[in-house]
């Protein structure tokens, strides 16, 4: 069993035996790890916003919290592995951070039965591997776009030169071959488009941007790749 499946196991342990407590042993026990990594574990749930409560001494352990769960959700298992499968498969995105503990409270207040024939269905899907994004980059954009300030951007424009440029973040447009940061460049003073794998460098100013609407920004009706706007 791979991290990220122990991971929904955990939850899925917890939620059944909620209020009470399991110990780090025996989940350990029964997922053939070491204790210290069920620490980690149940750490790296926590972080994600899994409301789990510990308790010390020799009745402790670990539980969810029923008074901050949610009641179980009436997702199918189908319905539930479509999320699933449609986040995995639009490959490296932004705020995948948030996509991945979403997944994580969902599989925390699904009915145990759809729980479990979802991850029985889950495991016959294959995604092939992408290329992933720079981490750190992508995580200036999206904290860029959410903030509404300037990014400096070191960007490689279409015809592979590399520039400079101070760009206000409006949003972000997915198309079929990538995802791109919607914005109004200073140096063209226009509307553009930037494809987010030829930002090679990012610096998230302090510099708010004026109230744009993002179709006003593209100047069409509804969202559409224009090639002229794509640097």
């Amino acid at each position: 069993m791979n991290r990220t499946d122990r991971l929904y196991a955990i939850v899925e342990e917890l939620r059944a035996r909620a209020p009470r407590s399991l110990r780090a042993s025996d989940l350990a026990e029964r997922f053939e790890v070491s204790a210290r990594t069920i620490e980690r574990d149940v750490l790296a749930l926590q972080e994600a916003g899994v409301p789990i409560w510990s308790q010390r001494g020799p009745r402790g352990g670990y539980a969810l919290d029923p008074k901050r769960t949610l009641p179980p959700l009436n997702l199918t298992a189908e319905e539930a592995v479509a999320l699933a499968t449609a986040l995995a498969a639009s490959g490296p995105m932004p705020f995948a951070d948030a996509a991945r503990s979403a997944r994580l409270k969902l599989a925390a207040v699904m009915a145990t039965t759809e729980a479990t024939q979802a991850e029985a269905l889950a495991d016959r899907i294959r995604i092939a591997e992408r290329p992933e994004n720079d981490n750190r980059i992508m995580k200036l954009i999206e904290d860029g776009v959410v903030r509404r300030v300037v990014l400096d951007l070191d960007y490689e424009d279409r015809n592979g030169i590399p520039t400079q440029r101070a760009v206000e973040a409006h949003g972000l447009f997915s198309s079929w071959n990538g995802w791109y940061l919607i914005g109004w460049c200073r140096m063209r003073d226009g509307a553009r488009m930037f494809r987010l794998d030829r930002i090679r460098d990012a610096i998230l100013t302090d510099e708010p941007i004026p109230e744009r609407d993002v179709d006003e920004v593209l100047d069409v009706p509804y969202p559409v790749l224009i090639p002229s706007l794509v640097e």
